[in-house]
């Protein structure tokens, strides 16, 4: 192992401010190398598609955080009724649960949806429509998904909101905030506090809906979910639901205003859609990073010895722009076959509601750019700012005219 992969670095700039360029340096340089993340822990940081692809279906790479060494990068700190979810478990707990909700996430129970998704989409545009300019990601991409996965979940109207704030405060503090932990802290609080309450209704007032549903199983299926582990799982659902999706919509939208050539192309084919979102994902996804993982063992990755319990972080970013696997990877191109990047990700742990995420976004762009045929950027590309988070790659708005 040479110096360049051991020695630590800290990324933080470069991926949050330089995301791509930063991932193909590395990819060419140091493609696992060993860095310091922005909180001072260390991780080891693998850029290359085979190994990424590799490291997300490995076994021996768990996500449990038992398997951490004591000071290692371990993520979110969350309470134990909201981190007992998917993302801390392996099989078989990991299986066992996610049987239980798999159900509703099937391509033909999904498939269902499509009509409530576009009468929704169509509202949201309804409203919008009058004004002639609006910021998409508040007026589109983050209530669309919020009304999906909260009509699945059987979250009431009354008790919905526009949650993010409090994601925002958890997982993209903003830096300028010298009480930035305090309002993190307060955040997770609140969300606490809306599952617990969320739980106790549906127990009471229970409904046709995904939540009652697991409720049930928790009720009457004596040791098939602890309570924990049903309220990490509404929240996994809620969240992970929502925020990719606000994040894959926002990002798709810009990328094909700031190509007009391949807005040309999908505006005079419609039925190119489906195929467009793979590639719309490939080129710029919501999820910079899988989830962290450690070894159970000492492991070799690329040539590289990463030591049991020592963090490892798949770069999804610099894996869909590996040019070994997909050709000039930093060119949108909707004709490409974009099919294999690892977006939604792969193995045992791939996205639960990977047809969800698809259908919402096919329709969400579908209906905005059939309303609106002469949709445009409100502002210069270089001028919009991007959540400061290296776990979400998303805008914080998206001013457009039409």
């Amino acid at each position: 192992m040479t110096t360049s992969h051991h020695a630590p670095e800290d990324p933080a700039d470069g991926l949050l401010h330089d995301l791509y360029g930063t991932t193909a340096r590395l990819r060419d340089t140091a493609p696992v190398m060993r860095v310091t993340g922005t909180d001072g822990r260390l991780a080891w940081l693998v850029t290359r598609y085979e190994d990424v692809r590799e490291g997300l279906a490995n076994p021996l790479l768990s996500l449990d955080k038992r398997h951490a060494l004591p000071g290692s990068y371990q993520g979110l700190a969350l309470p134990p009724a909201l981190d007992a979810n998917l993302l801390n478990m392996d099989p078989p707990d990991h299986t066992r649960i996610r049987s239980l909700v798999a159900r509703a996430f099937t391509r033909r129970r999904v498939e269902q949806l499509r009509a409530p998704v576009r009468r929704t989409a169509d509202a949201l545009l309804d409203a919008m429509a009058p004004l002639g300019r609006a910021d998409l990601i508040a007026a589109y991409a983050a209530p669309l998904p919020i009304v999906v996965i909260c009509d699945l979940l059987g979250v009431p109207e009354g008790d919905r909101r526009d949650f993010r704030e409090w994601w925002d405060a958890v997982i993209a503090p903003d830096p300028a905030q010298p009480d930035a932990g305090a309002r993190a802290k307060e955040a997770v609080g609140a969300i606490l506090g809306f599952f617990t309450r969320l739980l106790a209704d549906k127990r009471a007032h229970p409904g046709d809906d995904l939540l009652s549903d697991l409720i049930a199983a928790r009720d009457e299926g004596g040791d098939r979910l602890t309570e924990d582990e049903l309220m990490s799982l509404a929240f996994l659902i809620l969240f992970a639901g929502y925020e990719n999706t606000v994040q894959l919509i926002g990002n798709a939208v810009l990328a094909l205003l700031s190509h007009p050539e391949q807005l040309a192309v999908l505006r005079a084919d419609p039925s190119r859609l489906p195929a467009a979102v793979e590639e719309l994902q490939r080129y710029d996804g919501p999820v910079p990073l899988a989830i962290r993982r450690f070894p159970v063992e000492d492991v070799r990755i690329a040539g590289v010895t990463v030591p049991a319990g020592e963090t490892v972080l798949l770069s999804i970013a610099g894996a869909n722009r590996d040019p070994h696997r997909f050709a000039d990877p930093d060119r949108l191109d909707l004709g490409r076959d974009a099919s294999g990047h690892l977006t939604l990700g792969h193995g045992v742990h791939h996205c639960l509601g990977a047809p969800l995420a698809r259908l919402e976004t096919q329709i969400a762009l579908g209906a905005l750019l059939e309303r609106f045929p002469d949709l445009a950027l409100d502002a210069k590309p270089d001028e919009l700012a991007w959540r400061p988070s290296m776990r979400a790659r998303g805008l914080t708005a998206l001013p457009v005219v039409f």
